[in-house]
Formats: C-alpha cells, sequence, structure tokens
C-alpha cells in the first residue's frame, strides 16, 4: 500500500493526485499505457473508489490522463504536430518533434489502377500500379495508417528499398525523384473502420482524420495517391500556405 499521510492537512485525494502524477512525469508510466484499474489503485492507496475517482478527475483536468468509458484511464499522449506545406515528409515532421519515427510495411502488391486511381495518377485505365499499405510509428505506437499508389513503372525497386529504409522519401530517392512536392491534401474526420482502429490501436468510439493527398514530381506528374488515417489523439495537423509558415504560431 503507498503511504498516504493522512495528518499531513493536505486532502488524501490530492496526495494520490500528485503521487500520481509525478509517476507519469518521470514516465513509470509510458504515453498511452492504461493505469490500473479503480480496484487496484483504491487497494494500493488504501481508499474508497469515490476518492480515487476525485484524484483521478484532477489529472484528467490537468490534461495528464484521459479516460475511455468502459476501458479505464490513459495516460494522455503528446500530440505531435504535423506540418502540411509543400514539402510534406513524415520523418521530418517527426523528429522536428524530438521524437523517433518508424515505419511498417503491411503489405505490397501490383494490380491494375481502377479508373479512380488511374485518373488521379493521370494514367490509363489498367495501367500497372503498386498498392502499398503502411504504418507510421511515433515512439513505437502507431499514428497513422495509409493505402498508397504508384505507378509501378517508376517504382521497379519499391519492396527492397523500403524493406531497408523504411521511408517513402528514400524510395523516391532512390529511384531518381530526390524532390517531390504535395500538390493536394484532403482532411475529413470520421469514424473508424475496424481495420483501422485496430491498426491504430484505439477504440472503435473515436474518430479518426481520413486525409487523401496527391504528390508530383518537379515536373508536375502525379507520383503518389495516399489514403491515410491518422489517430486523432496523437496528432495535430498544420497546414503551412507560405515557407516557414508555423513560425507565426511560435511565440518568444
Amino acid at each position: 500500500m503507498a503511504a498516504i499521510d493522512r495528518e499531513s492537512g493536505l486532502a488524501v485525494w490530492r496526495q494520490i493526485e500528485e503521487t500520481l502524477a509525478e509517476e507519469i512525469r518521470t514516465r513509470h508510466w509510458a504515453e498511452g499505457q492504461r493505469l490500473p484499474t479503480e480496484a487496484e489503485l483504491s487497494a494500493r492507496f488504501g481508499v474508497n473508489r469515490h476518492t480515487l475517482r476525485r484524484a483521478v478527475s484532477a489529472l484528467v483536468d490537468r490534461g495528464l490522463v484521459r479516460v475511455e468509458q468502459g476501458r479505464g484511464a490513459f495516460v494522455r499522449e503528446n500530440v505531435l504536430e504535423y506540418l502540411v506545406g509543400q514539402r510534406t515528409r513524415f520523418t521530418e515532421n517527426v523528429r522536428r518533434a524530438n521524437r523517433a519515427p518508424s515505419g511498417r510495411l503491411l503489405s505490397l502488391k501490383r494490380m491494375r489502377a481502377s479508373k479512380d486511381i488511374a485518373g488521379l495518377l493521370r494514367l490509363s485505365a489498367g495501367t500497372a500500379v503498386l498498392q502499398v499499405e503502411t504504418v507510421g510509428q511515433v515512439d513505437g505506437r502507431p499514428i497513422s495508417y495509409g493505402t498508397n499508389w504508384f505507378p509501378a513503372k517508376r517504382f521497379s525497386d519499391f519492396a527492397a528499398v523500403y524493406d531497408a529504409t523504411h521511408s517513402i522519401t528514400k524510395v523516391m530517392e532512390h529511384h531518381g525523384i530526390p524532390n517531390y512536392t504535395r500538390a493536394v491534401t484532403k482532411v475529413t474526420a470520421r469514424m473508424p473502420e475496424v481495420i483501422e482502429s485496430e491498426t491504430l490501436d484505439q477504440p472503435r468510439n473515436r474518430p479518426i482524420l481520413f486525409v487523401e493527398a496527391i504528390n508530383i514530381d518537379p515536373e508536375g506528374v502525379p507520383i503518389q495517391l495516399t489514403n491515410a488515417r491518422y489517430a486523432v489523439d496523437r496528432f495535430q495537423m498544420v497546414f503551412e500556405t507560405v515557407t516557414d509558415g508555423a513560425r507565426y504560431f511560435e511565440v518568444d
């Protein structure tokens, strides 16, 4: 049982709040980790559930914890600011926040482009494309689940390069496209499908951001069509409309 000083003059629930807050600050509990159950915490501190709930509520008010109905209390994640501009790069965005990016290939298959996909990539219907499914991770946790289409003719070594680098930017560079830009980004909020919530490790009752985007080469030719789903509690999308525009939100 954790030591509670009932003679200190500080409310018991406040002592519990401060103890848990310190454990979160020192990363005893990791971002996104579920805290012990109410019963377990009540037993640990030797208090009733009403007292424990008051402490947890205070942690929620401080932005340290979030509570999910039926699932429990979780340490709140640090939200990643994801810059969207002409040059939009997953790895750069994550490293800019001093966090660790990684990627995972879920599937890669060669297929004939449907009329819609071919139209967006400016190809003839039926042209061979690569359909690539990936998971983007930050500090080992999934933040994005993407389905991408690339003209197969331009990316003959896609699988080998991605396996080695876990970076679509490196795949582009390997295939002679060191500079590519974002032509358009469309963003919609919606509820996730089962596979989306499972891949992003989030409940079905929490929305996702669904992002459709097209990247182009220096000649303006589409080279990537992306449908990406983002976990909204770990992610904030920032649209940059002038070079280095994100700095306008910085405060001295």
